[in-house]
């Protein structure tokens, strides 16, 4: 899926009704702004992403985003940016999906939801909620016109999804619109509806920011528990096998360990076990143990989330640092997320990378380390 899949996240909307004099992408939202938070949750799903920026903050969105997405300068209307974005896409992606910062906590399962519609036969999905409330036709005089029949009615979200080549002809025939979906629609393809969700509102007043900050709050009535995990291996001698990191296979020498010397997911065990007050890696998942010789990073992984629900509490965050000489994590930091996400059945997760400026085993190219923390809270 995320070989094949880019996003396009619309980031260049003004903050004037949330009273900031920044665009709206900048404003945060807890611990991070919208369009990290946007970003963040569409990571696992798309290989490469792209933002749009209002004019004079590239530089901005850059230093914010880092190295993870692609930040363009958008156009003047909300059509011309994707259009320029959409030309920023190699041709080897099939599936695109259309996002809007403004809606920065519509989840990562929203999108990968989408996609499988798209990898099932469909070529334009979107997410949307039944409309709740009565909805009137109004003329410029402020009279009724209408009452439009709300069973058939829906409230659209995104991150909408497209195939390539349905959004490139859609874009091509028409000048602008609401959203993407309305410009597939003029040129004859049916839209597929699903589900949408109500996280994935769009925060666009002081109202809206407050409801989306209690969705990220965990309630006062749950358990918040931190946790942190280190672990470290030595590379080894032999040139057959390779390395395991970050739930991936790499183009260099495997690291020593019983398992697979995934230092990346065993730091995140560590951590989740931690926090629960279940013990570590070691009381878990033993060297005495043969059932956990060569057993791979996304297997304890897995395990360890069953121990957590057991336990009675779920993941809210997890965050590894890998720390190195080499792999360089960056070019598949996206597929390296997906993978441990996936492991962790659809958990967020981070990760980022360093090196030690050739100080330590590390530094000196002898191995790899990795440290992470995990947010938990009772289910």
């Amino acid at each position: 899926m995320i070989n094949k899949t880019a996003a396009i996240i619309a980031a260049a909307g003004a903050g004037n009704r949330l009273g900031a004099d920044l665009p709206k992408a900048l404003v945060k939202l807890v611990d991070k702004t919208l369009v990290e938070h946007a970003v963040a949750n569409l990571a696992p799903i798309a290989q490469l992403i792209i933002v749009t920026s209002p004019a004079g903050f590239v530089d901005e969105y850059k230093k914010i985003l880092g190295d993870s997405v692609e930040v363009i300068e958008g156009g003047i209307l909300r059509s011309d940016s994707i259009r320029l974005a959409l030309s920023k896409i190699p041709n080897q992606y099939e599936y695109v999906l259309v996002h809007d910062a403004a809606r920065a906590l519509a989840s990562t399962t929203l999108a990968a939801t989408v996609i499988a519609q798209l990898i099932n036969g469909e070529q334009a999905v979107i997410p949307a909620l039944d409309v709740i409330d009565t909805i009137k036709e109004v003329d410029s005089n402020g009279y009724v016109r209408n009452t439009p029949n709300r069973s058939s009615l829906k409230a659209v979200q995104t991150p909408q999804g497209f195939t390539r080549s349905v959004l490139e002809r859609a874009h091509a025939a028409s000048e602008d619109a609401t959203d993407d979906a309305a410009l597939v629609e003029a040129i004859g393809v049916a839209v597929k509806v699903i589900a949408g969700e109500e996280r994935a509102l769009k925060i666009t007043t002081k109202s809206d920011l407050a409801i989306a900050t209690a969705l990220l709050l965990p309630s006062n009535a749950k358990q918040i528990r931190v946790g942190i995990g280190i672990d470290a291996h030595a590379f080894g001698n032999d040139q057959s096998k390779k390395l395991s990191l970050a739930g991936l296979i790499w183009d260099e020498i495997a690291l020593e360990g019983h398992s697979d010397g995934d230092v990346a997911s065993h730091a995140i065990c560590d951590a989740l076990l931690s926090a629960a007050n279940l013990g570590d890696l070691g009381s878990n998942f033993g060297v005495a143990d043969k059932k956990y010789a060569g057993a791979s990073g996304a297997q304890l992984l897995s395990e360890t989330l069953v121990k957590i629900k057991e336990a009675g509490f779920m993941i809210e965050n997890v965050a590894v640092q890998i720390v190195g000489n080499k792999p360089k994590i960056a070019p598949r930091r996206a597929e390296s997320i997906a993978a441990l996400s996936k492991a962790l059945a659809g958990a967020k997760v981070s990760v980022s990378a360093t090196s030690t400026d050739g100080l330590g085993f590390t530094g000196e190219g002898k191995g790899i380390s990795a440290i992470a923390t995990a947010l938990i809270v009772s289910a």
